[in-house]
């Protein structure tokens, strides 16, 4: 890597996965944080390789007209990372990364789409979980961009507006500190220490709990219990409308066998297991013990459904999926692991419901499908993460007519 040059002036052509795409003095591809499409901005160019570089934008010569002023004071260059795009209008936001999903779509999959994200509500005080680093005095902060850098912070203008409280305590002795407010139930902090695998529950105020209650949620006519080690969607809308397209592309009936592939603690397989009824069926698979043990309540009294605590793999895809199923999967971030898509495809269900908070993984994972014979028919995309570059895809992926 060479040492990076102090300024350039360049013109954004248009959005990427890590800023504005431009072009270098010597041609050079450049992604620029905090810049929108069309603008001249002055940047400094802060990692330089053989192929690319990165820059921050630190003065706009010619604005956009879709640029605003960020709401939050931790915004901008050399500031918290957290948040991409709190420059941009929301609809500037929104085609933005319909840009990247369809862009991703067709570099990595060969699948033109036409794509739109679909607005999902306020964005202040959206986020119900947020994981923040301790910094050298024992104060929560969040990270700068692509560094370990400590951002000091006092609130989190996209996070539950109590978590503000957890901002002002000292957490000597905690290398990571996730805030949660889940559902009806009080906020309270999860921390961890360094490589140690226990962790500890905490109020905001850093003081311990000693027997916390989990949370409890309700989704439609649903309550979930979710313990503090178990996933849970950040954005407060998230649950209910993932739900609704689930449940729509699925199109299960009764006697239906489901498998929910990543179920962490029954989200989807509640509802399906209420629509495919008792001589239906539905398989819950899901790795973590604490999604498992929720998962176990939030089922009693539905027949239909059985929870199999395992991981999704290739190898463990035949023993999961059979010939006809339906299937949903909502895989963490990094998608399927190497093989499980051939082998999901091999294993032959009629129909796949596929959730992802990562559009290039899900274009990876489609384009192994799509080697099975499956072709992606309908896709929605939610903008569950305002403010920054993500979104969440609801695909739904069959062997057509």
């Amino acid at each position: 890597m060479s040492v990076p040059r102090a300024h350039e002036t360049l013109r954004i052509e248009r959005a990427a996965t890590g800023g504005g795409l431009a072009h270098l003095s010597d041609g050079r591809v450049v992604f620029v944080r905090h810049a929108l499409i069309g603008e001249l901005v002055e940047a400094d160019v802060l990692e330089i390789t053989s192929s690319f570089a990165r820059a921050d934008a630190t003065r706009v010569i010619e604005s956009s007209p879709e640029r605003v002023d960020p709401p939050c004071p931790y915004a901008g260059p050399g500031r918290c990372g957290g948040c991409d795009l709190q420059h941009a209008t929301p609809a500037a936001q929104q085609r933005w990364k319909a840009d990247l999903v369809a862009e991703q779509l067709r570099r990595i999959a060969h699948v033109d789409w036409h794509v739109e994200v679909r607005d999902a509500g306020p964005v202040k005080g959206y986020r119900t979980r947020l994981r923040c680093g301790v910094n050298e005095r024992g104060y929560l902060g969040l990270r700068a961009s692509r560094s370990h850098e400590m951002v000091p912070i006092g609130s989190c203008y996209i996070a539950d507006e109590r978590f503000s409280e957890a901002f002002t305590h000292e957490w000597t002795g905690a290398t990571e500190v996730e805030l949660r407010a889940i559902g009806n139930s009080e906020p309270f902090a999860v921390l961890s220490r360094g490589a140690e695998t226990r962790v500890e529950i905490r109020t905001l105020g850093a003081r311990p709990l000693s027997t916390p209650a989990p949370s409890r949620v309700a989704v439609g006519a649903n309550t979930f219990q979710v313990s503090a080690q178990s996933f849970w969607q950040a954005h407060r809308a998230a649950p209910e409308l993932l739900t609704r397209e689930v449940l729509r592309m699925a199109q299960a009936e009764e006697r239906d066998s489901v498998v929910d592939l990543f179920s962490g603690v029954g989200l989807f397989s509640v509802p399906l297991a209420q629509r495919v009824g008792r001589r239906g069926r539905v398989t819950a698979v899901e790795a973590s013990p604490h999604a498992v043990r929720d998962a176990r309540l939030n089922v009693e009294g539905l027949d239909a459904v059985r929870v199999r605590q395992r991981s999704v793999s290739a190898r463990s895809m035949p023993g999961s999926v059979a010939r006809g199923d339906i299937v949903v999967l909502d895989p963490p971030r990094g998608g399927l692991a190497r093989g499980a898509a051939a082998a999901l495809a091999a294993c032959g269900p009629r129909r796949i419901v596929y959730v992802s908070c990562d559009a290039a993984t899900f274009a990876r994972d489609l384009r192994e499908l799509s080697g099975g014979g499956y072709v992606l028919s309908d896709l929605v995309a939610y903008d569950f993460f305002p403010m920054t570059e993500h979104v969440e895809l609801v695909g739904l992926l069959d062997t057509g007519p």
